[in-house]
């Protein structure tokens, strides 16, 4: 039997990064608190091979590559780093030809002390964090998918699922008013960048689409009165596109929580169903995953150049 290396990639995962911007004339602190993962591919496979690592950049060098080029460029948005990142390890090495970014930013909110915003203390509000993916490929392009991930929403009312196929393996009752609750993964591919110079002309795009499909996440969920998960997250990434020329594919996963009403009635007729319903039980698994992708009608994908 003969065998060839069909695949292959490394790099330095679980970097964490923590940058301040102080602000010299306000006393103002800004902070940035990231994890970074670069993932290179080229012409290394003699060190898979034959025990070659001549072609290694080695990991610990792609970790210090990381705190010096951020400490030498903005690490915001998160979109343009992961681009400076990528370019930087196919122009250095002649044999990378492709860098893999990933870039965690965990959620940071100043804080407000007696009605006014602290100038260099925050807290840690929620589980949410803003993710992107660059992948930067030499002769083709960069690449950019930017996220949400752990936005923890809840309704107690104003969602509803009915109509749904029943035959005998169907045991959940129609409903015209539930709790809806779930943890948004949403996430949007940006058309294809030329060069860094190209996302460079972009910047204020990258914050203005994160708060963009933040904001109409948000919106949706609270106002619409759901018919379901499914139709709820296909408006969503509807409304996205509209607001954001630039993006031309919109990814939503959303998991179920449940939250169960509890029949009481066994304890001196204690009414708690229906329009009685105060008391749930929460319940962690199973649940259901909900999953879409929104895209532009009839376009291909383009170069968002300079």
């Amino acid at each position: 039997m003969t065998s060839r290396l069909s695949a292959a990639r490394y790099g330095k995962d679980n970097v964490r990064v923590y940058k301040v911007h102080r602000d010299q004339e306000t006393g103002v602190h800004t902070v940035v608190e990231m994890t970074v993962c670069v993932l290179l591919e080229g012409e290394i496979d003699a060190s898979y091979t034959a025990a070659d690592n001549s072609v290694v950049v080695a990991t610990d060098s792609i970790k210090n590559t990381i705190y010096i080029l951020a400490k030498q460029n903005p690490v915001t948005p998160p979109e343009l780093f992961g681009s400076i990142l990528g370019t930087h390890f196919i122009e250095k090495y002649a044999h990378i030809h492709a860098a893999h970014v990933n870039i965690i930013t965990h959620r940071w909110t100043r804080m407000t002390i007696d009605g006014q915003p602290h100038p260099h203390s925050f807290l840690r509000d929620g589980t949410e964090t803003r993710n992107v993916q660059v992948d930067v490929t030499e002769g083709k392009g960069i690449e950019i998918k930017s996220a949400i991930a752990g936005l923890l929403v809840l309704k107690s009312t104003n969602s509803q699922f009915w109509g749904f196929i029943r035959d005998e393996y169907t045991t959940l009752p129609e409903t015209w008013d539930r709790i809806l609750s779930t943890e948004v993964d949403a996430s949007w591919n940006w058309k294809l960048f030329e060069t860094l110079a190209a996302v460079r002309a972009e910047i204020p795009k990258f914050d203005e689409a994160w708060t963009a499909a933040r904001n109409i996440t948000l919106k949706t969920f609270a106002e619409e009165n759901s018919a379901s998960v499914q139709a709820t997250m296909y408006n969503m990434g509807d409304k996205i596109l509209a607001a954001v020329p630039l993006v031309e594919t919109v990814e939503y996963s959303l998991p179920n929580k449940h939250y169960f009403e509890i029949d009481l009635s066994w304890h001196k007729g204690l009414k708690n169903t229906g329009k009685d319903a105060e008391v749930y039980a929460p319940q962690s698994n199973p649940n259901g995953l909900i999953k879409c992708s929104v895209s532009r009608t009839g376009e291909k994908r383009e170069s968002a150049k300079l």
